[in-house]
């Protein structure tokens, strides 16, 4: 009986000295981290964190085929958001365009007004997406110039994009994290630049990617090739900057039209209290305003087409 007193005393303590042992080492790892986490934060090389909304939205809409497009898509642009917020988000631009073109205009606009936020969520990322690709290509420059000193010193094509990846800012350094990162875990060369390639599409990326490509596989001297790259990206930066000041005028003009048409609806249904409410009560009506929405979209498209010239 006292053996197993004295038994039962010892489990208790040693389980009392465990179990203090183990708050003391949780203590001080999560003080560890913190001060860690704060030092690198405070010194701008890793970035805080925030917390995600809509957690469970976000975990089911992944499981979809919609939710894998939009996560996708996220993922070229860079933007800080989830699929699910994203979601949310975009549900709530829609309810309230709706409620607001309702309640401005006519209710026959509600549905018009949501259909048209819906198709300008998607294209706000399309836009992002394009900017994103836009920084790229003008950072391409810079980098191929990184690449050709890098080789020329000795360094092998995997070093010379880690290195690169570490110098250049958002989004290039980014991006050829992502590149270094997939030749670490034993990608090759072709499919970590091909991947990149495909995550931001353009002519530029593309000529200096073959460019790395072939020189791998032929072992030819790639530093005169990236020397010659430098200089027509150059070039072709210059280009590009003096084609988008000169269709600055015609893609203005592309926003500015529609958006007269607005106002011109929001000032008759002011002139004349419940005019729209009116012409939208009858078919032929809500058919005139469908065809005119119509044209002005058309004219939108066509305008944009134009104005878009590839260099």
């Amino acid at each position: 009986m006292d053996n197993l007193a004295q038994l039962t005393i010892g489990a208790t303590l040693l389980f009392c000295v465990l179990a203090t042992a183990g708050v003391h080492t949780y203590a001080s790892g999560k003080a560890q981290r913190e001060a860690l986490v704060h030092r690198l934060s405070s010194t701008q090389q890793i970035p805080l964190g925030r917390r995600r909304r809509f957690t469970g939205v976000d975990r089911r809409l992944k499981r979809t085929g919609v939710g894998k497009k939009i996560e996708n898509r996220l993922a070229a642009t860079g933007l800080d958001l989830t699929p699910g917020e994203f979601f949310v988000y975009m549900l709530a631009a829609v309810a309230g365009f709706w409620l607001v073109a309702s309640s401005l205009l006519a209710a026959f606009f509600g549905p018009i007004a949501a259909a048209i936020a819906l198709w300008a969520a998607f294209a706000f990322l399309n836009w992002q997406r394009q900017k994103r690709i836009e920084r790229f290509i003008n950072q391409l420059p810079e980098l191929s110039r990184i690449l050709a000193n890098a080789t020329q010193a000795g360094l092998a094509l995997r070093m010379a994009l880690a290195m690169a990846a570490e110098e250049l800012e958002e989004p290039a350094g980014e991006e050829l994290g992502k590149v270094a990162n997939a030749l670490a875990v034993g990608q090759s060369i072709d499919d970590a630049l091909g991947a990149l390639a495909e995550r931001l599409p353009s002519r530029e990326l593309v000529v200096l990617v073959t460019t790395l490509v072939l020189s791998n596989r032929s072992g030819g001297t790639i530093v005169s090739s990236l020397r010659n790259l430098t200089i027509t990206l150059e070039e072709r930066k210059e280009t590009r900057r003096e084609v988008r000041t000169q269709l600055s005028q015609v893609t203005a003009t592309a926003y500015i039209v529609p958006a007269m048409g607005l106002l011109m609806l929001m000032f008759m249904d002011n002139m004349w209290p419940g005019a729209l409410d009116k012409i939208t009560a009858s078919g032929l009506g809500q058919a005139v305003v469908l065809m005119s929405l119509g044209l002005y979209g058309l004219g939108f498209f066509l305008v944009r087409r134009l104005a878009k010239i590839e260099v």
